[in-house]
């Protein structure tokens, strides 16, 4: 990196057409990856305790800090930091990306390794926030310590082998993974899938690693940009000569992902040797790092001959102002968003296996924190692991939360018996009446109660008891729409009908009475016509219900749902909710009034009587609904409600149609005509 600022130094200073009255200059110094180096050497900078390397000395010590490599997230506090520019990315974009991999590739149970430095602990902190709006549990979180104590590196590759999550979401440097990868390769641990950040993913010290403990790993990588002399210049540098010579050795090792050792100190992890007459040509070095470096000084050489160039009224600042480069400001210098971040954009790397055992570094795809879109992903998804907590419940079952456990944690256990059958059992049975009307349609008691509104009315039951199956599933706009308005019409065709049976009934008994003509004003035209004009007053209701507030679903969270979120259809308008069921409420009142002044009618087969008593289960139940509904929380409003329509509908079923099918099924000697009504 330090050589890389120097041969882009230098070829701008080269460079006729880019500062050509400026001569830039470096201070360098080693920060051992150490805070009190680091420190110590920022301090002697500021301070202009260090000499500068240039033609001529310079007068001022560097006061703006553009780096390429520092990409904690709280360096883009504007108000901590102000100064403060990089070219590399934050990590906040960082974590969105792996969260984005991870529900792309249905990783729904995770585990996640950090270090104990400011990199490691400010990711994860990142990466745990995004989490809490995705459906990724985290199964542990280890951290590897500072020291990197052998007995502790063991326990963490125990935790992982012993956890069913199967992937391992790394936030740590490079230093702090090597110590674990070494382990992890030394005992063979081949069945975890590894998502390394960009700190690691691209690290030529895992290159010349053998074995498959790591291959498949999925990284993160800076974008890769080939910079033209850069390999040339970097390979001029030959080992054995002056030039550079502190730095010229780990500069070789980084770049062939070899080591220069003494033959007593060879150990089977060391890897290959160096000789020092390797050529980059036969060489693929991953140059990511290197290109923010490179843009670095790019940058703020561009922004000084900007700023030079400028002419009067037509600078950046207010009224056309160019900058006073006497004394320059370090604000006024670079501008990248307003945080001070560049755009965020990440290759995305899988570790290869080639056939001496080597890792290569394979790019697999990319990901644009901008568009939030994978663009080249090329994976072979057969061969990737599963990491779930629980599979998935399959039919007859449903999910129970395990105690202690995140949601993404679960038992599946049997439903209860006849708990899904409920609503289709009901159906079946409101068909299997009506074919018994049908089959039996010219018998006496069939022909007695009506069988037009008979049959009409189990049709409407059987409408009824289906949808209770349309609040099933997760919500969307149409389930919504159809589950309230289904079951408002439904109902009120079926209640249409029995108001309509039972006005027929006290109607048809008032008419044996000597010179009374009423029958005529109800016969089956004007009951037909009866039944749709009340049905359509409900559908004009539901239709503007629809067009001016219709259900959508909604998010209910909190309260005693606690963490979970849960998923729910809003009524929209709970003026048009309340019609709804006011409507049907009123329908309800009626059939219950009629068929009480009708109950006291002389006959052995008093149909007024089994309305009554199947109006007087529909109020009931649905009176109520009204105030458990209102204090159901959450996904229990379903529940009300579904048990409220499936109640009242075996409620009307049963109450009306069991003493005829007993008659008619049972008991055929009694479905004569001397036994029916005579006014029938």
């Amino acid at each position: 990196w330090l050589l890389t600022m120097i041969f882009t130094v230098e070829e701008i200073n080269r460079d006729p057409a880019l500062l050509p009255n400026l001569t830039l200059g470096y201070l360098a110094a080693d920060s051992c990856l150490a805070e009190g180096s680091t420190l110590s050497a920022a301090l002697a900078m500021v301070t202009g305790q260090e000499e500068a390397v240039t033609g001529e000395q310079c007068t001022r010590a560097p006061s703006v800090p553009v780096s390429y490599f520092a990409s904690c997230a709280c360096l883009s506090d504007r108000t901590r930091f102000p100064n403060f520019l990089r070219t590399i990315p934050s990590d906040a974009f960082q974590a969105k990306a792996i969260v984005h991999l991870l529900s792309l590739m249905g990783w729904s149970w995770v585990g996640v390794v950090s270090g104990d430095d400011a990199y490691g602990i400010s990711g994860v902190q990142l990466l745990l926030k995004e989490l809490e709006g995705s459906d990724v549990c985290i199964d542990y979180l280890e951290v590897i310590p500072k020291s990197h104590t052998l007995s502790k590196i063991r326990r963490i590759i125990e935790r992982i082998q012993s956890s069913k999550a199967r992937v391992v979401v790394t936030f740590a440097i490079s230093p702090d993974m090597e110590v674990l990868l070494r382990e992890v390769v030394k005992q063979n641990v081949t069945d975890r899938q590894w998502i390394a950040t960009e700190a690691w993913s691209t690290s030529s010290h895992y290159s010349s690693w053998s074995g498959i403990s790591l291959a498949g790993t999925l990284g993160f990588a800076l974008r890769q940009v080939d910079i033209q002399g850069l390999g040339f210049y970097l390979t001029q540098l030959s080992p054995g000569g002056q030039q550079m010579q502190p730095l010229t050795q780990t500069v070789w090792e980084e770049m062939f992902g070899c080591k220069f050792v003494v033959e007593s100190q060879i150990n089977p992890l060391s890897g290959p040797q160096c000789t020092g007459l390797e050529k980059m040509e036969s060489q693929e070095v991953y140059f990511d790092v290197i290109y923010n470096v490179y843009k670095a000084v790019y940058a703020i050489a561009n922004a000084i001959q900007d700023m030079l160039n400028c002419e009067p009224g037509k600078g950046p600042f207010e009224n056309g102002a160019c900058p006073d480069i006497k004394p320059i400001r370090p604000k006024q210098l670079l501008h990248f968003d307003e945080n001070g971040d560049v755009s965020a954009s990440y290759d995305i790397v899988n570790w290869h296996v080639g056939p001496e055992g080597k890792v290569a570094f394979v790019k697999v795809g990319q990901f644009d924190a901008a568009s939030t879109q994978e663009r080249g992903f090329q994976l072979d998804t057969n061969k990737l692991p599963v990491s779930v907590c629980s599979e998935s419940c399959p039919p007859g079952t449903r999910k129970a939360v395990q105690k202690g456990k995140p949601v993404c944690c679960y038992d599946c256990i049997p439903c209860a018996t006849g708990e899904i059958m409920l609503s289709v059992a009901g159906a079946t049975l409101s068909g299997t009446t009506l074919a018994a009307f049908f089959h039996h349609r010219d018998t006496p008691l069939v022909r007695a109660n009506n069988s037009e509104l008979s049959f009409l009315l189990l049709l409407s039951l059987k409408l009824c008891f289906l949808c209770a199956l349309a609040f099933i599933g997760q919500p969307a706009p149409w389930s919504c729409m159809l589950r309230h308005t289904l079951f408002g019409i439904s109902f009120v065709v079926c209640l249409a009908c029995v108001l309509s049976k039972t006005v027929v009934v006290l109607v048809a008994f008032r008419a044996t009475l000597p010179g009374s003509n009423v029958m005529r004003y109800f016969g089956p035209l004007q009951q037909r016509a009866g039944i749709l004009l009340c049905t359509l007053v409900q559908v004009v209701v539901c239709v503007l219900w629809l067009v001016l507030a219709p259900p959508v679903p909604t998010e209910s969270a909190g309260g005693e749902l606690g963490a979970r979120v849960v998923l729910l259809c809003a009524v929209g308008s709970v003026a048009g909710f309340s019609l709804v069921l006011g409507y049907i409420g009123l329908l309800a009142s009626i059939c219950f009034i009629m068929a009480f002044l009708a109950r006291k009618l002389p006959d052995n087969f008093n149909e007024a009587k089994l309305i009554a008593f199947s109006m007087l289960i529909f109020c009931a139940v649905w009176i109520a609904f009204v105030p458990a509904y209102v204090s159901s929380p959450g996904k229990y409003t379903v529940a009300v409600e579904v048990f409220a329509i499936l109640a009242s509908s075996y409620g009307l079923l049963l109450c009306i149609f069991a003493p005829k099918c007993y008659i008619i099924l049972l008991r055929p000697e009694k479905n004569i005509k001397k036994n029916m009504m005579i006014f029938f």
